[in-house]
């Protein structure tokens, strides 16, 4: 700018006598402001934008960013329709007593199953008998590295390994698993183990885990397997407990914090719901396991790669009016509730 204005005043003089400085002062402050803005906000289009919203540009980046495709996506399992239209593209819906499959959809796919994880975490802690009025500290070792998540159990809180269990299966507390299975006897990797003998023990042959919290796309399992899962774990009184709870507070120092459930289902009147866990991950996308009656009946619900962020919970009530609509029988689908190994 200032080369530009000695080349005007030595090419014309008496322009530049007339040049108003206060004018030119204030147009270049304007400018710099300009400038500001854009590079904070991208484009002026998008700073206005920011401006207007109030937003971050950071957070309206992000916000922009296309959402990373599931697994079952890529694998094409959304193109595949059913009866009900479900957001799900795995489904299976069994009589728990009967063992009869009332429905199903993609019930082999083996994908990657988030948080449901926690309920086998839950199982393997509860079948331990280990003192549940244990303290136990959350420390570095429990801060999620594999998905960068935030927690509300600081490092360096104490809980009971009860309150522990109780978060991670109500509310997914992710710190609260990890934190479950770094005590176990043995620590982390004696956990783990145990969690895969178990779930090969209850004929989950498509299962793997790799740790207790869900959050790694590594842990995977059919729904024929999430079945046998929830069907096993809804045998506990506590995990039933636990699972189905509607908050908990729990005491820190001067703070107390309110957890509640994750699934909003647990608290409606229309719903009986005996076990539940909810997962998420973007691999995973929304996932749902219930075991609750409908009709008089005992079903097992689960509900894979659901998208949207309440379309697991449609997906749910879709099932639960198609069952009350024909209680008797919805013979046709395919196979039977695998039997025990």
């Amino acid at each position: 700018m200032a080369c530009f204005l000695a080349l005007c005043c030595a090419a014309t003089p008496a322009l530049a006598q007339k040049t108003d400085k206060p004018a030119l002062q204030a147009k270049q402050g304007k400018d710099q402001k300009k400038r500001k803005v854009t590079k904070a906000g991208g484009t002026p289009a998008k700073a206005a934008l920011v401006r207007s919203s109030g937003v971050k540009s950071s957070k309206l980046q992000a916000s922009t960013q296309p959402a990373r495709a599931s697994f079952g996506q890529m694998a094409g399992l959304h193109a595949v329709s059913d009866p009900l239209a479900l957001r799900s593209s795995v489904a299976l819906v069994i009589d728990q007593d009967t063992r009869e499959v009332l429905f199903s959809k993609n019930d082999l796919a083996v994908l990657p199953i988030a948080s449901l994880t926690k309920l086998m975490t839950g199982m393997v802690v509860s079948e331990a008998k280990l003192a549940m009025d244990e303290p136990i500290t959350i420390t570095q070792d429990d801060v999620d590295t594999e998905k960068g998540s935030t927690s509300r159990l600081r490092v360096g809180a104490t809980l009971s390994r009860g309150e522990l269990l109780h978060l991670a299966l109500m509310s997914s507390e992710n710190r609260a698993a990890h934190a479950l299975g770094r005590t176990f006897p043995g620590g982390l990797p004696a956990f783990v183990a145990v969690m895969n003998a178990k779930a090969q023990m209850l004929g989950m042959k498509d299962t793997r885990y790799v740790e207790p919290t869900g959050l790694s796309s590594r842990n995977q399992a059919s729904a024929q397997d999430l079945a046998l899962l929830v069907s096993a774990a809804s045998a506990d009184p506590l995990l039933r407990e636990l699972s189905t709870s509607l908050g908990h507070q729990v005491v820190l120092g001067r703070q107390t914090l309110q957890f509640n459930n994750t699934n909003r289902l647990v608290s409606s009147p229309q719903w009986d719901i005996g076990l539940q866990k909810t997962g998420y991950i973007s691999e995973a996308g929304q996932c749902l396991v219930m075991q609750a009656k409908v009709s008089g009946r005992k079903l097992i619900m689960v509900f894979l790669d659901s998208a949207g962020k309440f379309s697991r919970l449609a997906d749910a009530e879709r099932v639960k009016r198609w069952v009350e609509k024909s209680p008797v029988s919805h013979s046709g689908q395919a196979g039977a509730l695998p039997a025990k190994s």
